[in-house]
């Protein structure tokens, strides 16, 4: 069933740049790609954003995009850091929709406050298969994937045991090992931030894992702790590495909600990170974490 999925996903399309493109070449396809995809992104808005296209290439070749937005009046290295995260499953549309949306108010007075990471889409492999996809391009579950200290021992198994194989969530063949796992290890490491927000869809909750109070409730999402899993960024960031993390589970994958609640959402996201997030020390740039 594995094979199956990879080898149907090896006729995924890929950005029609030269090989031998510029990163602003890449990041124009990118956002062209998205406005077709995506009805609730338009590619003249992405245009519009400071992107910048990574060296590390997904396996069928596609670009991960980062943008940072430093805080308003305030020293870089004194703002807290927020790192967001869509689109870690492709076939979540919502959850790409919702942090361009984010990107738009980022400039407002209480978000302005923060120093803030996006990366609207963490597997562009799967979001670019037909139909898209929630594993990667190697039918690798990302959000299985990273390296925690109970994978080599749990992972498998509870693949084999717990799931019966669903090829939805499959961990790999080792922890870390695909290229876009890798590389949003590497962009914890380097960002160093004081919150993960990670947007997915559609079960309709707040998940958390960390340290800090628990969020109890986001516009309509409420919180329902889904515990951990071998191998996912709620586990690796939140637990391991004892940065708090925010899962945002939308109501549907491919319909976004409306705008009332999308604001109400966001207005309590930064209320909740206000009252938690600013009494965090910042880690020096020699820490682990």
């Amino acid at each position: 069933m594995i094979r199956f999925i990879f080898l149907s996903l090896l006729a995924m399309p890929v950005f029609s740049v030269p090989a031998q493109a510029g990163e602003s070449e890449v990041v124009d396809a990118w956002c062209d790609y998205l406005g077709n995809r995506l009805r609730s992104v338009s590619a003249d808005a992405c245009h519009a954003q400071n992107f910048v296209a990574a060296e590390v290439r997904t396996p069928q070749g596609n670009p991960l995009v980062t943008r940072d937005i430093p805080a308003a009046g305030q020293a870089g290295t004194e703002a807290k850091r927020i790192l967001v995260i869509g689109g870690i499953h492709g076939d979540e549309l919502t959850s790409i929709s919702v942090v361009f949306r984010w990107l738009d108010w980022l400039g407002q007075a209480d978000a302005a406050t923060y120093q803030w990471r996006v990366i609207p889409v963490a597997n562009p492999d799967g979001l670019m298969a037909k139909p898209s996809t929630r594993v990667n391009a190697n039918g690798v579950d990302l959000n299985r994937n990273f390296q925690t200290p109970d994978w080599d021992r749990d992972a498998q198994d509870y693949w084999v045991k717990r799931t019966r194989r669903d090829p939805r969530r499959y961990p790999g063949k080792s922890a870390g090992s695909e290229a876009e796992t890798r590389w949003l290890q590497d962009q914890i490491a380097d960002y160093r931030p004081d919150l993960i927000i990670s947007v997915h869809a559609p079960y309709n909750l707040l998940d958390y894992d960390g340290p800090v109070p628990e969020p109890m409730r986001f516009g309509r999402l409420s919180l329902n702790r889904l515990g951990v899993y071998p191998g996912s960024m709620g586990n690796y960031a939140g637990v391991f590495k004892q940065i708090p993390v925010i899962t945002i589970e939308l109501p549907n994958a491919t319909s976004m909600p409306s705008q009332r609640d999308q604001q109400a959402m966001w207005e309590d996201m930064l209320k909740w990170v206000r009252h938690n997030i600013k009494d965090l020390a910042v880690p020096g740039p020699t820490a682990k974490r």
